[in-house]
């Protein structure tokens, strides 16, 4: 699975000598658990399925208890 760049989206290599990754594009170098760390950091939280089937319910229902036309 290749790695891509948290700053810039340049993919990321491996270097074995420096025990790093490094971005072709900008540079940058970070080691396997500051590169998790960095995407964690960096990806939107989504709400849990059980959290959105809660909140569908929640709708349904709000909309079965209004008035109709």
């Amino acid at each position: 699975m290749p790695y891509y760049c948290p700053e810039c989206g340049g993919e990321m290599v491996y270097m074995p000598s420096i025990k790093r990754y490094v971005c072709k594009s900008c540079g940058l170098t970070l080691t396997q658990q500051e590169l998790i760390e960095m995407r964690e950091k960096l990806r939107p939280s989504f709400e849990s399925e059980e959290d959105e089937k809660q909140k569908r319910k929640k709708e349904y229902l709000k909309w079965w208890l209004s008035k109709k036309k």
